[in-house]
């Protein structure tokens, strides 16, 4: 495979009133991002609430994507587990359905040692066969931060898991000092935090960022601009998107949802997880003022 550049949207996994997973509606999302564009899929991960799904709604998610996707963008699958025995299964699960890559973050449960890390990362590698494993560095309460010297480590001592997403803070600092360390042995490097950051980790030699993907549209425009070296159209675009962008930080899956929602995308913003943020009525007046203005960026 090619190295994989872009925008690598993340759909949020939709789900009926009832709390069921809806099938008709996930597909809708993926082929939302399609016709936007989007260069990647990456599911079921954080954004998509894949600690709220059963093993076999997880299976299911890849399936759909993989179908959806019917080879024209990669699907890069989330495998993360509590241990390693179970993103090998998920990762076994994924490869054997026809998922291009794979992406996990540490064990989410109990925190691992940088030493379990390694082999947690060694383990998903030998399962891979080949296939291109995303190192998902994140920040608590899910994540756990891996410093760029434990990244490079899991980098030298795997055949496949070359690539990084940085989510940790300062992401920019770790991207460069990953770069610095590991050089072309790091096969490529995305942000992600919606792409709140993506002008200065592009400079950095980012090769994307995987943002959910309520605005995808939005984001392959930004990403045009960028790669046209149009630095001044970008960052124009960037400053239209940043009220929804901010918006998105303080109340997460609630506002992806919202506004898939409301662009005709999912039938229900059905969210699973406990601690999320419900929008409420000056949330809702705030979303209409923003997306009023961003609609003249909509592409689908």
């Amino acid at each position: 495979m090619n190295k994989m550049r872009g925008i690598y949207a993340i759909p949020p996994t939709p789900f009926r009133d009832n709390g069921e997973l809806d099938e008709p509606s996930l597909r809708n999302i993926i082929q939302f991002c399609l016709k936007s564009g989007a260069h990647g899929i990456v599911t079921p991960v954080n954004a998509s609430e894949f600690i709220s799904l059963t093993d076999d709604e997880r299976k299911r998610v890849v399936v759909i994507a993989v179908e959806e996707a019917a080879g024209r963008i990669p699907v890069v699958a989330g495998v993360a587990g509590a241990s390693e025995e179970i993103a090998v299964h998920h990762a076994r699960y994924a490869r054997e359905v026809g998922a291009d890559s794979l992406i996990a973050m540490p064990p989410y449960v109990r925190k691992a040692t940088p030493d379990e890390i390694l082999r947690y990362y060694q383990a998903i590698d030998r399962e891979a066969k080949g296939l291109p494993i995303w190192i998902q560095n994140n920040m608590p309460p899910v994540g756990t931060p891996m410093s760029p010297e434990l990244l490079v480590r899991i980098v030298d001592s795997t055949e496949s898991a070359h690539y990084v997403k940085e989510e940790c803070w300062p992401a920019g600092h770790y991207m460069t000092k990953v770069l610095e360390l590991a050089g072309d042995r790091v096969t490529g490097i995305q942000g992600g935090m919606a792409g709140r950051y993506l002008l200065d980790e592009y400079e950095r030699g980012a090769c994307g960022t995987m943002p959910a993907c309520e605005i995808c549209d939005v984001h392959v425009q930004l990403w045009e601009k960028l790669e046209a070296g149009d630095k001044h159209g970008a960052r124009d675009f960037f400053n239209r998107m940043l009220p929804l962008l901010n918006m998105e930080f303080m109340y997460g899956v609630s506002v992806y949802k919202e506004v898939l929602y409301r662009r005709g995308i999912i039938s229900s913003t059905y969210m699973r997880n406990a601690g999320h943020y419900h929008l409420d009525s000056y949330d809702r007046r705030e979303l209409d003022a923003i997306l009023n203005d961003l609609q003249p960026l909509f592409r689908v």
